[in-house]
C-alpha cells in the first residue's frame, strides 16, 4: 500500500501522542511480541489508520502473525467505535492478507474418519478464503466510502493484490489474472503480481511466457522471495530442459539452504534418476538415498506440504512403516491442492489400508480416488483388485471396462490383462451364452496384449527388449495358461503355443520344467479327457518333481493324479500300483483309499471295499468328503435304510448344513417314497410325507447354496413328475393332470437346461429325456438319452440303455417305424449282454419281438418284405418261448406279472397261427412284383437295343458322311492348289519383257534360264533341285513345270507341257558348238522370285 510521504515517517520508529503534551516513541526494530501495551497506545493515543497499520505489518514482519491480527482486529474496533470506518479500507485488505497467510497452512480437506493426521479442530482453506473475500469486499467498501466523503484517496495496489492473491488460491485463473493485470497496467515492475501472472501462465501450460516472466522477476529482485528460480526451473522442467533446471534449483538452495521446495524438487529429481536403467545399481542406490534425504529436509521444513508428505509416503510403503506412511497419505489428502495430488495420496492410502488388510478402507479411498479422476491406471486397477477380493467380481469388470474404454481409453497392459483373466473366469450368476461372449472378449483383449507386446519387442532396436513392466507381464505364465485355456476349445494351434510360452518361461527362469506346471498342465489335459496327454505330462512332472526342494509333497499330489489318469484310461493294475504306492508312503491317504474302493465296487468286490472305507472313516470320521462317498457307496449298493441312518448322523452330529447330506437325504426319500408300492390310505399318506421332505430337503440345500445345481435337479425332477400331486395320490380330473404334467415337465426343462451348464454329468441329460419322454417329443428324447449314454457312460449305462430301447419303442408305435422298433430291439439286447440276469430285460426283448411280428402282419405286403417277415416270425417264436420260460419261473420274485406273461404266451401262439398265410401273401405279392418288374425290365432292355441299333445306324451314315466330306476337300484342296500355281506362272510371264521368235523357250526356276531345244547345251551350271508347282523337288528325268514366255502364250497348247531337259548340279558349263541363236535376256525380278523358290 503506498502511503504520502508528508503522513507516514520514514524512520525506523513511531512517535504516539497522548493528550496532546506527552509523545511516546515506539521503536520499531525492539517490538514485544505481546502487544498489549501497543494497543492501549493506540486506542489512547486515537492514532490514525497508517500508525495502526504500520505496527500490525512490522508485528508480522518479524513474525508475530497472532499479534498483527489482534491490532487490525482492535483497530477495526476502534474505528467503529468512532464511527470513521470510512479508513479502514487498509486495515481491512492487511486481514486479508492475514487470512490468505492462514489459509496456506491449513488443510484443504479434513478427513471425518482419519485414524492418523486427525484434524477435526481446525480451520479448512475454504473457511478462510471465505473470510479473506469478504474482508477484501469490506476494503473496497470502505474506499469507496473513503472516496465519496472527499478523505484522502488511498492506493487500491494492496486491495488488487489480495484480490487476486484470493483468486489464485481459489483457483478462479480468470479473474486473478484480471486482478494482476490491474495493478501491472500502473505499476509494471510490481513483483506479486508478476510472480502471480507467472504462476498462471504456467498452471494454463504457457510454458514460454512464464519462464520469461520468472526471468524478468529475478533481474528485478535477485533475492525475492518466493525465489522465482523455482518457477524458472518448473517451466524448464515441462520444456524438457531438466539439466538447466536442477542448476535453477541448485542456485536457489545454494542462496537458501532452507528453502523446502528446492529441497523437495531436487529430491524428487534424485528419487527419479535413480530409476533410471542404464545406471549401474551403486549409482541408482545413491541417487535414491540422497533423494530420500532431500525429500525428508523439505518436509521438516514444512509439514504442511502435500507434494513432500506424498513422496515420503511412498518411501515408508517400501518399507513396510505403514503407520507412518497412512499418516503421511491422509496428510497428503488434507492437504493437497492439485487434483493429481488428491488422488495419489487417496491411492496410496488404500495401498496401505489394504496393506493393513482393512479391505472396507481400502475401497473407500480407491473409490474416492476414482471419482476424481475416473481414468487415473493405478486408482481404477486398485478399486478393481479389492472389489475382487470382496467378491464384486461385476464391479471389478465394470471398473477395468470405464478405464480402458472410450472416451479417453488408457492403454494399461496391466489392467488390460486384469481385464481378459475376469472375463474369461467363469463366475456366479451368469449364464453359458453370456460366459462364452465373455470369453471372446477374453481372447480378444489377450490378442491386444499379446499383440502390443510384439510390437513393442520389434521396435527396440537397440538390444534394451521389452520395458521392465512389459517384460513382466510377457513373463507371466498364469496369463499363458488362461489364453491356453480360452484356446483350447476353438483352436488347438494358439493353445499349444500359450503353453509352450508357458513353459518357456518357467524353463528361462529355472532352467527346468516346473513340476507343478507340468501337473496342472496335467490336470488341464486331464479335465479336458485328453488322458494320454495328461498322462504324458503326469509322468513328467514326477520325474521333475524328484529335484524338487518338497519333491515329496509335489510327488504325491502328481502321482495320485496319474493314478486317477490309469483309472480314466482304464489300467486299472497301473492305477492299483499307483495308489498302492502312496499308501505305502502315506497310510492315511484317505483319497487314495476311496479310489481303491472305487475300483473294488466297480468288479463288485463290494465287501472289500466296504472295508476299505471303513477304515479311512475310523481315522478320519469327520471328513464330509469321504462321508458323501461312503453315502454314495450305500446308495449304489442298495443299502438305502443303511445310507439314510449314515446321512441323517451326518446331518445330526457333524454339520447339519452338509449340502451333498442334505441332497442324498431329499433323493432317499423321494426314492422310498415312489418305491412305495401300497395303496392303502395310510401308504399314500406316507408316499405324500416322503415326497414332501424330499421336497424340503432340496429347498433347505438350496438355501444353503443358491447355486447347488443337484438341488435345484432334484426340485425339478419332483416337478416333472408332480410329485406332490398325481404321483402322491392325490386325485384330480385326467385332463387337469394331463394339464399339471406338462406344465411340470416344461418347468423342469427350464430348470434342466441351467443345471446342464453348470454340471457336466450324464443324470441331467437323463433327466431332460424323461421330461421329453413324458412330452411324447421321442425324437428329442432320444438324443439326450443318446448324449448321456455316449458321452458319460460309454454305452454302457444299463438304465440309460433301457430309456432308450422305451424312446425307440414308443416312437416306433407311435410311426409304425419297423426301423425304430427294431432299434429298441437292439438297446435291449445290449442292456442284457451288460446284464444277462436280468429277467426284466428279457421279458421287453420277448415283448418287442412280439410287437415287431404284430406290427409286420398288420402291415399290408407292399410296405413289408418277405426277409423282415420271416425275421419277424422268427423273432416271435423266440418270444413266444420267452414269455413261456418267464410264465413258469418258480422265483419267489420277479420283476413282471407271470399272469401277463402267460397271457403273452398264448397270444403269441395265435398270432403265429397266422404265419404261414401271411407268407405265402408276401410271397404271391412279391413273385407279382417280380414278374411285372421283370417283364417291364425286359420291355427297357428291347428298347436299349433298339434304340442302340438305330444309334449304331445313326453313326455309320454320319461316318460315311463325312469320309466323302473329307474327299471333296481333299479334292477342293488340290484343285486351289494348281490354280494357285497355275496364277503364279502367269503372274510372272506377264512381268518378262516381250521377246521375238521365241516360241519355244522355255525358263525354268533356277538360276538362268534353259533352251527351248532339247539339243542345245545350256550355258550355265545350276544349283540345286527345281521344286515343282506344289513344292515338292523334281528327281532325274521328270519333267518340270513349263515356264512359257509372252510370245509363247498363244500358242501354247491348253494344259500340255513340253519336255525339257534337267541342268544337274554337277554338270560342267558347256559351250555351245552349234549355230548361235539370238541373245537372250533375263528378267531380274523373274529370277529372284524364283530364286526365292528354290531357295524355299
Amino acid at each position: 500500500m503506498d502511503i504520502d510521504d508528508e503522513a507516514v515517517p520514514t524512520g525506523r520508529s513511531i512517535d504516539i501522542e497522548l493528550g496532546g503534551q506527552e509523545v511516546i516513541t515506539i521503536d520499531l526494530d525492539n517490538l514485544d511480541s505481546n502487544p498489549e501495551d501497543v494497543l492501549d497506545l493506540l486506542r489512547d493515543g486515537q492514532c490514525k489508520v497508517w500508525v495502526w497499520t504500520k505496527l500490525a505489518g512490522e508485528y508480522w514482519r518479524r513474525g508475530y502473525r497472532d499479534a498483527a491480527e489482534q491490532i487490525a482486529n482492535n483497530a477495526i474496533g476502534a474505528f467503529k467505535l468512532n464511527g470513521t470506518t470510512a479508513s479502514l479500507s487498509p486495515i481491512y485488505a492487511l486481514l486479508a492478507n492475514i487470512q490468505l497467510v492462514h489459509s496456506q497452512s491449513a488443510p484443504k480437506l479434513i478427513l471425518p474418519n482419519a485414524r492418523e493426521d486427525i484434524m477435526t479442530n481446525q480451520k479448512s482453506k475454504e473457511e478462510y478464503h471465505k473470510e479473506a473475500a469478504s474482508l477484501i469486499n469490506a476494503s473496497a467498501k470502505s474506499a469507496s466510502e473513503a472516496s465519496q466523503s472527499g478523505e484522502p484517496a488511498v492506493s487500491m495496489e494492496l486491495a488488487f493484490l489480495a484480490r487476486g492473491i484470493q483468486q489464485l488460491a481459489t483457483r478462479h485463473l480468470d479473474e486473478a489474472l484480471r486482478s494482476f493485470e490491474d495493478v501491472l497496467a500502473t505499476k509494471p515492475t510490481n513483483i506479486v503480481a508478476l510472480l502471480g501472472k507467472a504462476r498462471i501462465l504456467y498452471m494454463r501450460r504457457n510454458y514460454p511466457q512464464a519462464l520469461q516472466i520468472f526471468q524478468q522477476v529475478l533481474r528485478y529482485n535477485p533475492h525475492c522471495q518466493p525465489d522465482p528460480r523455482i518457477g524458472i526451473g518448473l517451466c524448464l522442467w515441462s520444456m524438457n530442459n531438466k539439466a538447466k533446471a536442477k542448476a535453477a534449483w541448485e542456485r536457489s538452495l545454494e542462496l537458501n539452504p532452507g528453502n523446502w521446495t528446492a529441497l523437495l524438487l531436487l529430491g524428487l529429481e534424485s528419487v527419479n534418476a535413480s530409476k533410471d536403467g542404464h545406471l549401474n545399481e551403486d549409482e541408482r542406490t545413491q541417487l535414491l538415498f540422497s533423494g530420500t534425504k532431500l525429500i525428508e529436509k523439505a518436509f521438516h521444513a514444512n509439514q504442511k506440504n502435500a507434494a513432500a508428505a506424498n513422496a515420503l509416503c511412498e518411501i515408508f510403503v517400501q518399507k513396510g512403516a505403514f503407520k507412518r506412511a497412512l499418516k503421511l497419505a491422509e496428510r497428503t489428502i488434507q492437504f493437497a491442492d492439485t487434483l493429481s495430488l488428491l488422488t495419489e495420496g487417496y491411492i496410496r492410502a488404500a495401498r496401505v489400508s489394504h496393506a493393513e488388510g482393512n479391505s472396507v478402507a481400502a475401497t473407500r479411498y480407491f473409490s474416492l480416488a476414482t471419482e476424481g479422476q475416473p481414468k487415473h491406471v493405478l486408482a481404477a486397477m486398485g478399486l478393481a483388485q479389492t472389489q475382487m477380493n470382496n467378491g464384486e467380481l461385476g464391479g471389478a469388470i465394470n471398473t477395468l471396462d470405464s478405464l480402458l474404454q472410450a472416451p479417453n481409453p488408457q492403454k494399461s497392459l496391466e489392467a488390460t490383462v486384469m481385464l481378459a483373466s475376469l472375463r474369461g473366469s467363469p463366475r456366479p450368476g451368469i449364464s453359458s451364452s453370456e460366459m462364452a461372449q465373455e470369453r471372446t472378449r477374453a481372447r480378444e483383449l489377450f490378442d491386444r496384449v499379446v499383440k502390443s507386446l510384439e510390437i513393442e519387442d520389434g521396435r527396440t532396436t537397440n538390444g534394451s527388449g521389452l520395458s521392465k513392466a512389459s517384460r513382466t507381464i510377457s513373463e507371466d505364465m498364469n496369463m499363458h495358461l488362461e489364453i491356453a485355456r480360452l484356446w483350447q476349445d476353438l483352436n488347438l494351434d494358439r493353445t499349444t503355443k500359450a503353453l509352450q510360452q508357458a513353459l518357456q518361461v518357467v524353463s528361462r527362469s529355472s532352467g527346468t520344467a516346473e513340476p507343478r506346471l507340468l501337473n496342472n498342465l496335467g490336470a488341464l489335459y486331464h479335465l479336458e479327457t485328453k488322458l494320454s496327454e495328461a498322462q504324458r505330462f503326469y509322468e513328467d512332472a514326477l520325474t521333475q518333481s524328484i529335484s524338487s526342494e518338497s519333491s515329496e509333497t509335489i510327488s504325491t499330489s502328481i502321482l495320485y493324479n496319474l493314478a486317477r489318469v490309469y483309472e480314466d484310461q482304464g489300467e486299472e493294475e497301473k492305477a492299483k500300483d499307483a495308489y498302492e504306492k502312496l499308501l505305502s508312503r502315506h497310510p492315511e491317504y484317505v483319497d487314495a483309499k476311496i479310489r481303491q474302493a472305487h475300483l473294488l465296487h466297480n468288479v463288485n468286490r463290494n465287501g472289500e471295499a466296504h472295508d476299505l472305507i471303513k477304515e479311512s472313516l475310523s481315522s478320519q470320521s469327520t471328513n464330509l468328503n469321504l462321508r458323501a462317498f461312503y453315502t454314495y457307496f450305500l446308495i449304489q449298493t442298495n443299502l438305502t435304510k443303511n445310507a439314510k441312518d449314515f446321512v441323517f448322523t451326518t446331518l445330526k452330529d457333524f454339520d447339519k448344513h452338509d449340502v451333498y447330506s442334505l441332497c442324498a437325504a431329499g433323493w432317499i426319500h423321494y426314492n422310498q417314497a415312489r418305491e412305495n408300492r401300497d395303496t392303502s390310505s395310510k401308504g399314500t399318506e406316507e408316499r405324500r410325507k416322503g415326497f414332501l421332505r424330499s421336497t424340503e430337503f432340496y429347498d433347505k440345500a438350496l438355501q444353503l447354496d443358491p447355486c447347488c445345481a443337484f438341488a435345484a435337479q432334484g426340485l425339478a425332477i419332483v416337478t416333472a413328475e408332480d410329485a406332490l400331486g398325481s404321483l402322491s395320490g392325490v386325485s384330480s380330473s385326467g385332463g387337469e393332470e394331463a394339464q399339471r404334467r406338462t406344465q411340470g415337465t416344461r418347468d423342469a426343462l427350464d430348470v434342466f437346461a441351467k443345471v446342464r451348464e453348470s454340471v457336466n454329468d450324464g443324470s441331467v441329460y437323463v433327466n431332460m429325456g424323461h421330461c421329453y419322454y413324458a412330452r411324447d417329443e421321442f425324437d428329442r428324447a432320444i438324443e439326450s438319452y443318446e448324449t448321456a449314454s455316449v458321452r458319460f457312460y460309454h454305452s454302457q449305462n444299463v438304465s440309460v440303455l433301457l430309456c432308450l430301447c422305451r424312446s425307440w419303442y414308443a416312437k416306433a408305435m407311435k410311426d409304425q417305424s419297423y426301423p425304430s422298433i427294431q432299434t429298441a430291439l437292439k438297446y435291449a439286447q445290449t442292456a442284457l449282454h451288460i446284464q444277462p440276469n436280468d429277467k426284466a430285460i428279457l421279458y421287453n426283448i420277448a415283448m418287442i419281438q412280439q410287437k415287431s411280428a404284430e406290427m409286420l402282419f398288420q402291415l399290408p405286403p407292399a410296405k413289408r418284405t418277405l426277409k423282415d417277415l420271416q425275421r419277424v416270425i422268427d423273432m416271435a417264436q423266440h418270444a413266444h418261448k420267452l414269455f413261456g420260460a418267464l410264465a413258469s419261473d418258480k422265483s419267489q420274485q420277479v420283476p413282471y406279472s407271470r399272469d401277463i406273461a402267460d397271457q403273452r404266451r398264448k397270444y403269441g401262439e395265435n398270432m403265429l397261427r397266422k404265419k404261414d398265410d401271411h407268407i405265402f401273401a408276401q410271397m404271391k405279392h412279391e413273385g407279382e412284383t417280380q414278374a411285372r418288374l421283370d417283364a417291364a425290365r425286359q420291355i427297357r432292355m428291347e428298347e436299349r437295343q433298339r434304340q442302340e441299333a438305330l444309334e449304331k445306324e445313326k453313326m455309320e451314315a454320319l461316318r460315311k458322311e463325312a469320309e466323302k466330306l473329307a474327299q471333296e476337300r481333299r479334292l477342293a484342296r488340290e484343285q486351289a492348289l494348281e490354280w494357285t500355281r497355275e496364277a503364279r506362272m502367269n503372274e510372272s510371264d506377264e512381268e518378262k519383257e516381250k521377246r521375238p521368235k521365241k516360241a519355244k523357250k522355255v525358263t525354268t526356276k533356277g538360276d538362268g534360264p534353259v533352251s527351248g531345244d532339247e539339243n542345245e547345251a545350256p550355258k550355265k551350271k545350276r544349283r540345286g533341285k527345281i521344286k515343282k508347282a506344289n513344292g515338292e523337288p523334281t528327281e532325274d528325268g521328270e519333267e518340270p513345270a513349263a515356264v512359257f514366255s509372252d510370245a509363247e502364250e498363244g500358242e501354247r497348247p491348253t494344259k500340255k507341257r513340253t519336255k525339257k531337259r534337267i541342268i544337274r548340279d554337277d554338270d560342267d558349263e558347256e559351250v555351245q558348238t552349234g549355230p548361235q541363236r539370238k541373245k537372250q535376256f533375263k528378267s531380274k525380278e523373274v529370277l529372284s522370285d524364283t530364286d526365292d523358290e528354290m531357295e524355299g
